[in-house]
């Protein structure tokens, strides 16, 4: 090992004045069965790295065919791998400066030993999380009511919540906020999405009842329609007290629409409002801005028309998303294409800068539109 008098003369052999220098000089050597695959180095910000000293986890996820992803609780980050020229070496023990307590100006000789060496770590992104594989694996077995009599439920794979962390790349909140998005049930302990006939079906028993009783839409007791609609499905009856339930406008009249517009390439738009209206629960009023990221409107057309396009059936990734989109048609208005692009946003971005970023603008009759950036494959 180097002794202080050694690194003095080396300093004098490089022209580097002792006093330019902090006076504690580590001496670094290579402590046994050093290599480069021992350790690997994570660049965490603050908000992670409070989460690691207070004892909290990180979790990468990922099937095998997968890029791995980092999640905490409630946020998900992009690993990725990032090349450094400098050898980067792992000593513990070692102080910078600022973690040196108060010393003399003497100068000082301190030995450490490397423990491992690496020229990459792992960088963090933030990202939004892939959730869309989340609905295709409830979509493999949907829960289209329960057994009856003798009859056994059909076949097919079903999943706890422990089950889906370890599948979907994204943090536990933001699995559990998409299930709710999605209109999942947790049914004995597995997680389901009931079969979209299966949910209008009960969603037509609710409104027949509450029209039958003359009921507020605002004000539907749960007890009640437990109760009445017992015979018709098994349910659950526990209830503790008495819990006032509303039906949301919006959300009913958006799932009649879709019943109408499934088994429909293409409707007549005036046409469609006028059955969809007929359709919906009396009292409740059937507008076209409650079908933003279900419906799509061609004004251009002669008669106009209205066509089903679920945000949940385009891809997940951003260049793939407007590639599908610019494929369907060429030309957007803002307003046509931001109810199918507004997830794809970050924190601080815009649909007009994923706009920007994503396509060219133009106008044409007054009107801005936007058409893809790239030649669209046909």
């Amino acid at each position: 090992m180097r002794t202080l008098e050694e690194v003095q003369a080396t300093l004098q052999i490089a022209k580097v004045k002792e006093e330019d220098l902090q006076p504690v000089t580590y001496c670094l050597s290579f402590g046994d069965n050093v290599s480069s695959g021992d350790y690997c180095l994570m660049e965490l910000d603050d908000t992670l790295c409070k989460l690691i000293e207070a004892g909290k986890s990180l979790i990468i996820r990922g099937d095998k065919d997968e890029r791995a992803v980092l999640c905490n609780e409630d946020k998900t980050y992009d690993l990725k791998i990032a090349d450094t020229s400098n050898l980067l070496l792992f000593v513990p023990g070692c102080k910078t400066p600022d973690q040196l307590p108060d010393i003399s100006a003497s100068p000082q000789l301190l030995h450490v030993q490397i423990w491992g060496f690496s020229n990459c770590y792992w960088e963090l992104r933030r990202q939004r999380p892939r959730l869309k594989k989340l609905k295709k694996l409830l979509m493999e077995n949907p829960y289209d009511g329960p057994a009856v009599g003798m009859q056994e439920e059909a076949p097919g794979p079903k999943y706890t919540m422990d089950d889906l962390l370890e599948r979907i790349q994204a943090s536990r909140e933001e699995i559990e906020a998409h299930l709710q998005n999605v209109h999942a049930c947790e049914i004995d302990g597995f997680w389901r999405i009931l079969a979209f006939d299966y949910e209008m079906k009960l969603l037509g028993h609710v409104t027949q009842l509450v029209d039958s009783e003359s009921w507020s839409f605002s004000k539907v007791p749960l007890s009640v329609c437990l109760e009445e609609l017992g015979s018709l499905e098994i349910m659950n009856r526990e209830n503790n007290g008495q819990v006032i339930y509303a039906l949301d406008e919006d959300k009913v009249c958006r799932a009649t629409a879709q019943l109408l517009l499934q088994n429909a390439v293409k409707f007549n738009l005036s046409e469609f409002q006028e059955v969809w209206q007929q359709s919906v629960p009396e009292g409740m009023s059937a507008r076209l801005d409650q079908l933003r990221g279900l419906a799509l409107l061609d004004r251009s057309s002669k008669p106009e028309t209205i066509s089903l396009l679920r945000i949940e059936d385009l891809p997940e990734d951003t260049l793939e998303r407007f590639n599908s989109l610019f494929s369907l048609r060429e030309k957007w208005t803002q307003d046509d294409i931001e109810p199918y692009i507004q997830d794809l946003c970050g924190e601080k971005q815009t649909t007009g800068a994923l706009l920007t970023k994503h396509a060219r603008s133009s106008v044409q009759n007054g009107v801005k539109v936007y058409n893809s950036r790239r030649p669209v494959a046909t």
